[in-house]
């Protein structure tokens, strides 16, 4: 792996969280880097049988090289792992094309190159095929009374999901399912809101109502609350706390932990200064009814990125950011007390690895100032946004309204002169109020951490590129050992090597106009690359030796030194002697012995980071005794062959031989039989009596010793090479067979003897037909094999079978079984089920997860099972489950049974309005709508045109319903149909016919009058004015235009005009004999109207006529 080839150790942060760089010298070269992820894989779960895929991306210079691995096992298998490079996206991409259980694992991604190597991990998880949905959201019924819920199952709904979905609101669903891992929760809707009618109505029993229900949440001020307003029959009704299933005692003021708080209706629920102890799953009864659950979560979650204070210009956006140092799905924002949602106003979003929050404020308003908060889990942290006013001017011209003025004005030459006034006014408004903007900061200067050695950069840029400005370090002009570059409207200064004591605030000033950063610089703890290699050596000793290991370092003090082995972290004691200096630490283990060898690290860590160094410790001994059992490849008349498995642990070292040694069974001597290679274990003993058995010791050896020995059971000589095998066993018959005989003795093989014994007896039956067997018992065989010259000698017996047919898990043998019946009540329920299953399984029947009532009768066999319900009623509805179990599994299946009749007609139809065009109809319910929750309504119509009942409406659960498109001058009947699984009812004919009548047509005559008004009007002297109204009226009014009481229609001087009701009055050029009343009276022949201003003429300016006169 990467960590034999490392020479230096130097840790740094990544900018991607989650990704670990590993530096290995001390300079990087200019323009070179060490490798990094722009883009990390994700974690990722599979369905079992699927395609899984990972996906990174990664830079450096020069380009790294991408590896894989994995923490228990290799990625070595091509047809498993398929690692490409995709050019076009250029991703590194690893491959797991039918994805099984055994690789959900932890992988890691390597990205190399020779200055170092940057590394992650990501999480696959495999998860079983899915379920059936209708089954699992049966397992599991809400039990309001108890308040302990039964543990989740493997591949099953949390029952703690339910609780939650019941007590939160509708837009919450989608959160709380995404924290279950359920994403796709439609299919859940049905069930929730039967379980939803159920709740209320125990709610019913002690509360009026129940609204606002917030769930647990922690607030700025350190309290996690949740609220519930609800509104009690019974005042003095008994209010408790639980806390996964247990009683939990409150107070009731603010230093109790937990606390009730009552205003009004509302009851608040808060638990003060919040530990991770206190997470957990709480409700809140009244009485014995649930009224809210929640569940408290306390992730080991920290802010490795805080939010920071934040500045926006009104109308701009502002951003808050934090990053976490483990995923989570969300955290909450807040204002003041006020929690933030995702919506118009405010933005949320979550990276893709969960652990980069942000908040972003839309369009800020000075309103929106103020302290924003970030909580995750039960840490906090806040900043303040502060909202700065606008540009200081901000002029708007529309120039539609420009041009349609100016269309007004009598001669082109007037209307010209009249935009270039208006638009050189506008020019050196906006000309004064930018002219004294100048240079303004572009971006500014961002604090910055280096290295001690390290290169340092602070950099910000200016509005303008002439500009040019100072720096300065602690309010001291910067002259020496810094290069400040200018380049265009970008200042950066640079320190090339920095020290401690470049620590400090820099500031850059230009024109008036500052910014400054704090600069820190860090010294975090470091290696020497020769005294790295060397300790990375693997250290090999034998057992009971000594093992030592020493390694300087240098770095800021105080500086925690660790050491581990194999993770565990080793303390000074009877076998380990740890030495610690300023510089240097010393790592001596006593006495080792084999279990010893592993992995030695030493970690390194002071207040500016973390530095790890790694070696190996190899312990060599004696290898462990072989391992058992013994296979026995052939046992001849002269000659046993036998085979065993190579010692568990060879002791760090190769096994070079085996000792053998053998012992005829009824003597004491032990004869050594000499060595074997131990490449091959497997030994063939050509020196045997036929019919005699032996016994034989192994011992493996290596260059540090010999094992104990591994002692073989009895080896006849001269009998079959493998003893009988039980091919299947049946409770009537058993299947056997068996290989013939090495040595046949010189002659052919011409039959074979067969022997049964029945368990626990010595008398061998060489019956051939092995079908006189008895059901459950236990049997061996043995066969010899018979030549010219007579049988010879009998097998090893075989193993031990029980005679029964072979273990089957319970399955159903019909594969289109209803799962929904409807039945006619009165009528039989007969329901079959047939299975298969060994041995005999236990059936059980359940309605809607309780035992069947005693009148339904259950008889069962071993192919199948009957539920009987001789005459059925409607209160048998409901949803039948029948478990089929045994020792080998179990299985079940669900079958919802409706019993109803034939629906009654509603009641009486009446018409409830008549409006042009629809009718809208109400009806009685029918009485059976109560018994029956799938009962539905059908409207159907007939007009007197058609003659025929068109259905004009179905499905309707409500007894209201507006028909449209009824045509004038045609009349309708309509009836009411109640329908349900049976079929629909006897009609309800309304009693009424609908007839519409013809349109009348609507005299549109009206005196005269203004839809807008003349307005008061200020016009400066030799400049042209022009005033307008608006009128209506029918027929169109004559309109006639007064000043000081005297008409101006027949007045030369004045433009009067009357456009689509329109009417406008120009003055080419005002003079101070135009100032005075002016009225506007219009009049038909069904009335009068008028309507009266004031013109103001005043006078010229000097600067004005110079201005018009140049």
């Amino acid at each position: 792996s990467w960590k034999k080839t490392l020479t230096m150790a130097i840790k740094k942060r990544s900018r991607v969280p989650g990704v670990m760089i590993t530096q290995y010298v001390e300079q990087i070269p200019l323009g070179k880097s060490t490798p990094d992820f722009t883009r990390k894989p994700m974690a990722t779960t599979v369905q079992e049988g699927k395609k899984a895929l990972f996906k990174a991306m990664v830079n450096g210079d020069p380009e790294p090289t991408v590896t894989w691995e994995r923490n228990k096992g290799e990625v070595n298998d091509e047809e498993m792992y398929k690692t490409r490079y995709d050019e076009r996206a250029r991703e590194h991409i690893l491959e797991m094309p039918n994805v099984k259980p055994d690789q959900s694992d932890t992988y890691k991604c390597f990205a190399t190159n020779e200055y170092g190597v940057a590394v992650c991990t990501v999480t696959l998880k495999v998860v079983e095929g899915k379920k059936d949905t209708q089954y699992c959201a049966n397992e599991y019924v809400v039990v309001t009374r108890k308040k302990q819920l039964p543990p989740p199952k493997e591949g099953e709904i949390d029952p703690k999901l339910w609780e939650l979905l019941l007590s939160a609101p509708k837009k919450d669903y989608e959160k709380i399912c995404f924290d279950f891992g359920v994403t796709d929760f439609r299919w859940m809707l049905k069930r929730l809101k039967q379980l939803k009618k159920e709740r209320e109505d125990e709610q019913a029993k002690v509360v009026e109502k129940v609204e606002n229900v917030k769930q647990i949440e922690v607030k700025p001020n350190g309290k996690a609350e949740f609220s519930v307003d609800m509104t009690l029959w019974d005042p003095n009704s008994e209010i408790n706390l639980y806390k996964d299933g247990k009683l939990v005692p409150y107070g009731c003021d603010e230093n109790s932990k937990p606390c009730l708080m009552k205003t009004g209706t509302k009851y608040v629920f808060s638990i003060k200064d919040p530990q991770p102890e206190d997470a957990g799953f709480y409700q809140l009864d009244v009485e014995e009814a649930n009224i809210l659950s929640t569940e408290f979560q306390v992730p080991a979650v920290e802010f490795i990125a805080k939010i920071k204070d934040a500045k926006a210009v009104e109308s701009e956006d502002a951003i808050f950011q934090c990053v976490l140092s483990t995923p989570l799905n969300r955290i909450t924002w807040s204002i003041e007390e006020n929690s933030l949602d995702d919506g118009d106003k405010y933005e949320i979003t979550v990276s893709e690895d969960k652990l980069i929050h942000t908040l972003r404020v839309k369009n800020c308003e000075m309103k929106d100032n103020g302290k924003y908060y970030a909580i995750a889990g039960i840490t906090t942290s806040s900043a303040s946004l502060t909202v700065e006013g606008g540009p200081c001017f901000n002029f708007n011209v529309d120039v539609h309204l420009l041009l349609a003025v100016a269309q007004t004005v009598v001669t082109i030459k007037v209307a010209v002169f009249f935009l270039l006034v208006i638009y050189f006014s506008i020019y050196m408004l906006i000309s004064e109020c930018y002219k004294n903007e100048g240079v303004r900061f572009i971006s500014g200067l961002s604090d910055t951490v280096a290295n001690v050695g390290e290169r340092a950069e602070l950099s910000c840029k200016l509005s303008s590129d002439n500009s040019e400005g100072c720096w300065y370090k602690n309010g001291k002009l910067v002259k020496d050992g810094v290069t400040i570059i200018k380049d265009g409207s970008c200042h950066r200064l640079v320190i090339d090597c920095c020290k401690k004591d470049d620590a400090a605030v820099y500031r850059f000033e230009a024109e008036g106009r500052k910014s400054e950063a704090t600069l820190k610089i860090e010294d975090p703890p470091k290696i020497d690359s020769d005294a790295l290699g060397e300790f990375t050596k693997p250290v090999i000793i034998k057992a009971g030796e000594n093992a030592e290991w020493k390694l300087p370092f240098s770095g800021g003090e105080p500086i925690t030194i660790h050491w581990y082995k194999n993770d565990d972290e080793l303390s000074a004691g009877l076998y380990v002697k740890i030495e610690t200096s300023a510089t240097e630490s010393q790592l001596r283990l006593t006495k080792c012995q084999r279990k010893d060898g592993g992995e030695v690290k030493i970690k390194l860590k002071n207040e500016f980071g973390t530095i790890e160094a790694t070696s190996q410790l190899i312990v060599l001994d004696k290898p462990t005794p072989p391992q058992g059992p013994v296979d026995i490849m052939e046992s001849a008349v002269t000659s046993v062959e036998f085979k065993w498995k190579p010692p568990k642990d060879s002791g760090g070292c190769p096994i070079t031989s085996y000792l053998i040694e053998r012992q005829q069974v009824g003597r004491n001597k032990w004869t050594n039989l000499g060595e074997i290679p131990g490449s091959n274990p497997t030994y063939k003993d050509s020196d045997v009596d036929p019919g005699r058995r032996y016994c034989y010791r192994i011992r493996a050896k290596n260059t540090e010793g010999v094992s104990d020995y591994l002692q073989t059971e009895d080896i006849p000589a001269g009998v079959l090479r493998n003893s009988t095998k039980v091919v299947s066993a049946f409770k009537d018959c058993i299947n056997l067979a068996w290989c013939a005989p090495c040595d046949t003795g010189g002659t052919k093989i011409v039959g074979y003897n067969l022997e049964k014994n029945k368990k626990g007896t010595n008398y061998w039956n060489t019956k051939y037909a092995v079908k006189d067997v008895f059901e459950g018992a236990a049997y061996e065989f043995r066969v010899s094999a018979i030549n010219l010259s007579g049988a010879g000698d009998p097998s090893i017996p075989s193993e031990t079978v029980i005679a029964r047919d072979p273990m089957m898990r319970p399955k159903f043998k019909d594969r289109n079984m209803k799962s929904f019946i409807v039945v006619r009540s009165g009528n039989t329920v007969r329901l079959n089920i047939h299975f298969e299953a060994s041995p005999m399984p236990d059936v059980f029947w359940l309605k809607d997860g309780l035992p069947v009532p005693k009148h339904v009768t259950i008889t069962n066999s071993d192919k199948g099972s009957q539920l009987l319900i001789p005459t059925s009623e409607r209160s048998d509805s409901g949803i039948y489950t029948i478990i089929v179990k045994n020792i080998v599994g179990q299985e079940s299946f669900n079958v919802e049974i409706r019993v109803t009749d034939d629906p009654k007609p509603p009641g009486v139809v009446e018409l409830e309005q008549n409006t042009p065009g629809t009718v809208t109809l109400i009806w009685t319910p029918s009485p059976d709508e109560k018994r029956d929750d799938r009962l539905h309504y059908t409207i159907s119509k007939r007009d007197s045109f058609k003659r025929t009942w068109r259905t004009v409406a179905d499905n309707l659960y409500n007894h209201k319903f507006t028909v449209v498109n009824i045509l004038p001058g045609r009349e309708y009947d309509f009836r009411v149909f109640a329908k349900n699984d049976m079929g629909l009812s006897a009609p309800c004919v309304s009693p009424f016919k609908v007839g519409i009548s013809e349109n009348k047509t609507m005299n549109m005559q009206s005196p005269p009058s203004f839809i807008v008004p003349l307005k008061m009007r200020t016009a400066p002297q030799g400049y042209e004015c022009c005033m307008s109204c608006a009128v209506k009226g029918d027929p169109a009014p004559r309109v006639t235009w007064y000043c000081n009481n005297m008409s101006l229609n027949t007045n030369p001087n004045y433009y009067i005009s009357n456009i689509c009701g329109v009417c406008s009055l120009l003055i080419l050029r005002v003079g101070q004999k135009d100032n005075g009343e002016y009225k506007v009276v219009i009049e038909n022949q069904l009335g009068t109207a008028e309507c009266s201003m004031t013109l103001n003429v005043r006078g010229i300016s000097m600067v004005q006529q110079s201005y018009f006169l140049s």
